[in-house]
């Protein structure tokens, strides 16, 4: 299984990620970025994109990478990616589909006050203009389209741990009913 842990930039999913990781055994965390990461190192460059995501491989190469470390370890892979567009989010889910792996898609939602506060005192990264200018966007796609597609999980009110014991009961609660996949 797949826990998919999607909002924006600076709501937490990373740290929430690995409290969630620390509640369901058999889990481990996969930071999708590090895909983006790899594709950035491309020597010479792809072409020049404000976001990796943008770039067509970068989509596959995320579903094949998380069906191969399932295939390998079993269990759950805990995925905290920001996926704002609607079609690479439709393009990602329909290859994990394909391969039989069932997806949990949670939004870490807060307001946009409440957003701007956590990223402007932020005591690890500091003040971001690039998470704050995923603000707008954001709120357009979770007004859109991503409120309707996931679990929204409001963490305005929420500690990291409260949010990541929301999700680790429902999704330990689906793992119990779930059919085991062949991992040979």
């Amino acid at each position: 299984m797949i826990v998919w842990l999607n909002g924006t930039h600076g709501v937490g999913k990373t740290t929430t990620a690995a409290l969630v990781q620390e509640l369901i055994s058999d889990s481990r965390v996969f930071d999708a970025e590090k895909v983006g990461e790899t594709l950035m190192d491309v020597s010479p460059g792809l072409p020049v994109t404000d976001n990796f995501q943008h770039w067509p491989p970068w989509r596959p190469l995320v579903v094949e990478t998380a069906r191969r470390i399932l295939d390998y370890t079993g269990g759950t892979l805990i995925m905290p990616m920001t996926v704002l567009v609607e079609p690479y989010w439709r393009e990602i889910s329909a290859g994990l589909v394909a391969h039989r792996i069932p997806v949990r898609h949670f939004v870490l939602h807060a307001d946009q006050d409440t957003l701007r506060k956590r990223i402007m005192s932020d005591t690890m990264m500091g003040p971001s203009t690039f998470r704050l200018n995923y603000l707008s966007p954001y709120e357009r796609a979770f007004n859109d389209w991503l409120r309707d597609e996931a679990e929204v999980i409001d963490t305005g009110a929420l500690t990291a741990g409260q949010a990541a014991a929301k999700i680790s009961a429902a999704v330990v609660s689906d793992r119990s009913r779930e059919p085991k996949r062949d991992h040979s």
